[in-house]
């Protein structure tokens, strides 16, 4: 498995809350100042009852307060540690903790939707869905794109080879097992949990996969780099080719919006979720984020020969680009037609990017000081003086 790979599946894991990752400082703050859309004028919604399992992670809280929002009331059932008061006391907060069966608040209630954001572990899936099979009618399982088991090929849908369980037992893998395996479990574990989803509701479960989550509050700083660069200025490594190599990825607040339509829709079956909605090249996000900067800036764009040879990581290095040739090359061209068939819009990226900048400037300094993703100003200075060099 290559570094790009494991790197990607380890971060996936964090965003989701997997291992652990709650909801980022400051994200009360922005959720209280975020707007949220009600139903369309002259569109009625029938009133639901959500459950959501997780909720204080990267989506879940644009979930709650989309939801609310809509009309429907709300559940929450994590281990309340994480940033405990952050969403709107319109929610009603259940506690426990799946990793340990602490699963009694759950006993002898209805809803009519379950949502399973954090979700990797297979048994975390089958005894939540034991306990509620008969008082929940349908079961929304949060999956992941990283489920494909091969991506060299460009515009697969929802109908692509996934990745297999090659262990004993999955039912027995645990957060721990998943770290020391240093991630590659990951994927095949997410295919497992969606296959016990739809065990316990067959043809009443909606698995979604998104593609790489972005947007204000993601700590893994995998879109976050390129706005915050950008907005510093001077020259900038890009890499590959502006034109030709594609990127795709979807802002939190539209995945959130979306799994809580398609919910009201008892939608079920399997999606690709995620953007844009056409093609759309690495060049043009760049000058779809520069829009929204005030620094003088200027593009070098590094061929991905060099850059290889110089082994700067795509992905690690280079967010949301991936070599655009080798077993990673159609990643970023999934296909998303059958989701936007249904409904999955998309925000413009200079909002999603403006939402992030303004995001990170309230963060801590020496949060700020030091991004998660992205090749580091000393390293990128090398590699850009290397790269005139041997253009002379």
């Amino acid at each position: 498995m290559s570094t790009s790979r494991r790197t990607f599946l380890k971060l996936s894991a964090l965003a989701g809350g997997s291992v652990g990752l709650g909801l980022i400082p400051g994200a009360g703050d922005l959720l209280a100042a975020g707007k949220v859309a009600p139903a369309p004028m002259g569109q009625s919604v029938k009133p639901l009852r959500l459950l959501i399992l997780g909720g204080s992670g990267f989506t879940g809280p644009f979930q709650v307060r989309y939801a609310l929002s809509r009309g429907h009331s709300v559940t929450v059932f994590n281990r309340g540690k994480t940033h405990p008061g952050v969403l709107p006391k319109e929610a009603e907060q259940l506690i426990g903790d799946r990793n340990t069966g602490q699963l009694d608040a759950l006993k002898g209630r209805k809803w009519d939707v379950v949502i399973d954001i954090p979700t990797v572990l297979p048994f975390w899936v089958r005894d939540a869905a034991q306990i509620l099979k008969g008082n929940v009618d349908r079961y929304v399982y949060i999956s992941t794109t990283s489920v494909y088991s091969d991506n060299t090929k460009p515009g697969m849908d929802e109908s692509g080879p996934l990745a297999k369980y090659a262990g004993v037992d999955a039912m027995k893998e645990t957060q721990e097992t998943m770290r020391a395996s240093r991630f590659p479990l990951y994927s095949p574990l997410k295919v497992v949990s969606e296959g016990e989803a739809e065990k316990w509701f067959p043809g009443k479960t909606l698995i979604i996969r998104p593609g790489l989550i972005v947007g204000p509050g993601d700590e893994t700083d995998r879109f976050t780099y390129w706005p915050v660069r950008l907005d510093r200025g001077g020259e900038i490594l890009c890499p590959g080719d502006p034109n030709t190599d594609l990127v795709q990825f979807i802002d939190a607040r539209d995945l959130a919006e979306w799994t809580i339509r398609m919910a009201e829709e008892s939608t079920a079956g399997i999606f690709n979720a995620t953007g844009p909605k056409s093609k759309l090249s690495m060049g043009e996000m760049l000058h779809d984020i520069k829009k929204v900067t005030n620094t003088e800036s200027r593009f070098t764009w590094v061929d991905t020969d060099f850059l290889l040879s110089q082994r700067v990581h795509p992905w690690l290095e280079m967010p949301v680009w991936v070599a655009p040739r080798g077993p990673q090359q159609g990643f970023s061209m999934l296909s998303n037609k059958k989701a936007v068939k249904n409904g999955l819009t998309f925000r413009p990226i200079p909002e999603t990017a403006k939402a992030t900048l303004e995001w990170f400037r309230k963060q801590a300094p020496e949060r700020q000081a030091r991004l998660r993703t992205g090749i580091s100003p000393e390293r990128e200075t090398a590699v850009l003086a290397a790269w005139h060099a041997q253009k002379r």
